[in-house]
């Protein structure tokens, strides 16, 4: 096994974050070294929010600094406007400009909870590829770089090869997303020093590009990395829930419910989890997955706590945890429980259960809630409806006007008359 002697590679490694990477024995001795060195992750401004499925590149970022080096957040604002085909079956809908911006905002707030801006040499820095790719001159662009990309080559890319071994159109305007990426990589290298880029395992090709390319315009050498495809012990792709996509926002999702999902985790990810999206060290880690049965749930606590903490800070991560200790262990009512604000007018003539439950998002149809209450899958006020056609009252409401509805075992809402 090889040793290293960086204590980024170091801990990245014992963490399992490293998946591919070029060259990483020259790599480590540079980031060995006393200077900083400066490394991107780029993130396309595609929703409001950034979900779990980016966590194991910013926690890539947040570990980048905590060993000393200077961690770079490339926006997209470019080439969102293309789409990046890596990792999907169709081309993505395209977006407009004032979206981006729009998106851009509740990307940044991600990032100020994980990242240090503000102080020190190697304080964070966001920089937005629309500053260089929106001003490209395209023939100059094509003449002087695109002479250095393999069609052959670019063929063979898992990114496209897999659009097209499903015989799934790929655009003209996708293909270019991987020159274009490249071409932040020669840019983030002129103008900040950056040599490495890091990023998902369907990112490779894009890094590998951008490697080469600075390898033949400007002669330098210069790294990629690439961290593992996050999947659950049942082999689901990790970040979605019953209800949707897994955000880091707030206003996308609330902290309880973000503390909820990471609760539920499998019992054979727990110590993977902890190792890739928290902070704790490794010996605690080791004791931690080690316990059996309902003890291994207290892990599950420290978990989601941690987790919570890191994107949402420390009281919100212990309002979540109290919430869930009321809910689920004292039978009583947390405070943050998902809210939903019922007519009072609407309780009183009778809201049927079913609407209810697509209110808090439960179900999506009729017939899934049908099937659900027949299976006694649904409880009102912690007691189990049996009739598909049952109305809520007002009558069922306690002293604080809140009904609480719940959809099996984990998942809870209140509905408050309004």
């Amino acid at each position: 096994m090889t040793t290293y002697s960086s204590d980024f590679i170091k801990e990245i490694t014992a963490r399992g974050f490293i998946h591919q990477a070029t060259d990483i024995n020259n790599l480590d001795k540079l980031l060995d070294k006393s200077h900083i060195i400066p490394a991107y992750i780029g993130f396309d401004c595609t929703a409001s929010s950034l979900h779990v499925g980016s966590l194991i590149q910013i926690m890539l970022l947040k570990w980048f600094q905590k060993c000393g080096h200077k961690p770079i957040v490339l926006l997209g604002g470019g080439t969102s406007l293309v789409g990046d085909p890596s990792g999907k079956d169709e081309s993505r809908k395209l977006i407009n400009e004032d979206i981006i911006k729009s998106n851009s905002i509740g990307i940044k707030d991600v990032f100020n909870k994980f990242l240090n801006f503000d102080k020190g040499d190697n304080k964070a820095l966001m920089v937005d590829n629309a500053e260089w790719l929106k001003n490209l001159n395209y023939i100059e662009f094509l003449r002087d770089y695109g002479k250095h990309f393999s069609i052959n080559r670019m063929l063979t890319f898992d990114s496209v090869k897999l659009r097209l071994d499903r015989e799934q159109t790929l655009s003209f305007l996708e293909f270019n997303y991987m020159i274009l990426q490249a071409d932040d990589f020669l840019e983030l290298q002129r103008r900040h020093n950056c040599i490495l880029q890091m990023g998902g395992s369907d990112q490779w090709g894009n890094i590998i590009n951008g490697v080469e390319l600075v390898r033949r315009v400007d002669q330098k050498s210069i790294f990629g990395l690439t961290t593992p495809l996050v999947t659950t012990a049942s082999g689901e792709k990790m970040g979605k829930s019953a209800s949707g996509a897994i955000w880091l926002n707030s206003d996308r999702l609330s902290p309880y419910e973000f503390w909820q999902f990471w609760r539920n985790t499998e019992d054979g990810d727990v110590g993977r989890f902890l190792r890739l999206f928290t902070e704790i060290p490794l010996d605690e880690i080791t004791k931690l997955e080690m316990l059996k049965g309902s003890e291994l749930n207290e892990a599950k606590k420290i978990l989601a706590s941690e987790i919570t903490k890191l994107c949402h800070g420390l009281n919100a991560s212990e309002s979540a945890a109290s919430t869930a200790q009321k809910t689920f262990e004292e039978g009583l009512l947390g405070a943050d429980l998902p809210t939903i604000l019922i007519d009072t007018k609407q309780l009183e003539q009778g809201l049927w259960i079913i609407e209810a439950l697509k209110q808090a998002e439960f179900i999506k149809s009729n017939g899934e809630g049908r099937r659900l209450i027949n299976n006694g899958g649904v409880r009102l006020n912690d007691v189990v409806v049996v009739d598909p056609d049952q109305k809520i009252l007002i009558s069922d409401a306690n002293s604080d006007a809140v009904i609480k509805l719940s959809s099996g075992k984990k998942r809870h809402a209140l509905l408050k008359a309004n």
